[in-house]
């Protein structure tokens, strides 16, 4: 379905893993094009691409003539554009969504921010942050943002097999990109046994293992 749509991302960009996810539980095709964030020093600031996407970043998603940025709304326009297919990112209800998206942005707008690749660079860069000492930042904000949602998620009789009930939807999708980089990271999981049993659930499906960094094409 829907062979026009065409994904621009990086192998490991959590932003771009988050729509890959979504592509695949809504059962969309769609091509992959590499934009290699490091690769002389980032393609993502190429001028053709900078067309595409003035932001400068992954993912962007074409839908024919269409260009559409930033992982959280391209998600929500994946399901408002294809309500036909059986799997919803959101719940169909006003508080399901809300509940969905707080889990969702708590992620995307408080943990991922801190911890992308521009951020640590600049650490380096204006810092001189060592290696070790990134990972330590990356570590500390995933944790204090982990702290919150796991207490989201162990409290919320809407938490089920997934963050929201018995099938997955747009939080676990931006819950397990945020788990990959924990344990890039060697974040120990023990505090967050809810985050955990939820990744480890997700990452039986399908739809998640398609979509993993090394799964991807532009893998080293």
């Amino acid at each position: 379905m829907a062979g026009s749509l065409v994904l621009y991302g990086y192998w490991r960009s959590s932003a771009a893993y988050r729509v890959r996810i979504a592509l695949n539980l809504k059962g969309l095709e769609y091509e992959t094009r590499p934009v290699h964030l490091v690769r002389d020093g980032g393609e993502q600031h190429a001028a053709d691409y900078r067309v595409l996407n003035p932001q400068e970043m992954v993912p962007c998603l074409l839908d024919g003539d269409r260009v559409i940025t930033q992982s959280l709304a391209i998600m929500e326009y994946l399901d408002e554009m294809h309500p036909e297919l059986e799997t919803a990112l959101l719940p169909v209800d006003a508080r399901g969504r809300a509940q969905v998206r707080s889990l969702a942005m708590a992620v995307c707008c408080d943990i991922h921010p801190l911890g992308n690749l521009r951020v640590l660079q600049q650490l380096e860069a204006q810092f001189g942050a060592d290696e070790e000492q990134r990972a330590a930042w990356s570590r500390h904000w995933i944790g204090v943002g982990f702290q919150a949602i796991e207490a989201i998620l162990h409290d919320s009789v809407a938490t089920g097999r997934y963050c929201h009930g018995e099938t997955p939807g747009m939080a676990d999708a931006c819950l397990v990109p945020q788990v990959y980089n924990a344990l890039r990271w060697k974040l120990p999981l023990d505090d967050y046994p809810t985050i955990a049993r939820i990744y480890h659930s997700c990452k039986e499906l399908e739809a998640f293992q398609r979509a993993a960094p090394e799964a991807q094409p532009d893998a080293p």
